[in-house]
């Protein structure tokens, strides 16, 4: 009984490379590429320290602030953004989380809302 047909019946057969060794002709030959001449490497650009976390009790604010539907939705925008815009739209948004925000603008824990890795 004959075995059925594959499509890769149709191709040569190769042997496979043995591990360890060169294709045919190069046996024996060692290549001499031109290696890269060696350069002292810069040293990585300095990084700033870590800025220290935000106190727990400014982040539970901060968190309410963004739950707080009253002063409008706060996807898209910082929270300082978010604030000023309830602040011209007549909201009253409390005053104690634009201290903190101007406070803390370096620190994107403080600035961005709890959804702002969320695409939208």
């Amino acid at each position: 009984m004959e075995q059925p047909r594959r499509i890769t019946d149709s191709f040569p057969r190769r042997r496979r490379r043995q591990t360890g060794r060169t294709a045919g002709r190069d046996k024996g030959k060692v290549k001499s590429w031109p290696r890269p001449r060696s350069r002292p490497r810069a040293s990585p650009p300095a990084e700033e320290p870590p800025l220290p976390p935000p106190d727990p009790a400014l982040l539970e604010m901060l968190r309410r602030f963004d739950l707080a539907w009253e002063y409008g939705p706060c996807t898209g925008i910082t929270r300082l953004q978010r604030w000023e815009r309830a602040q011209a739209l007549g909201l009253s948004p409390p005053s104690p989380v634009r201290d903190a925000l101007l406070e803390h603008q370096d620190n994107p824990d403080v600035t961005y809302s709890l959804w702002h890795e969320y695409a939208l």
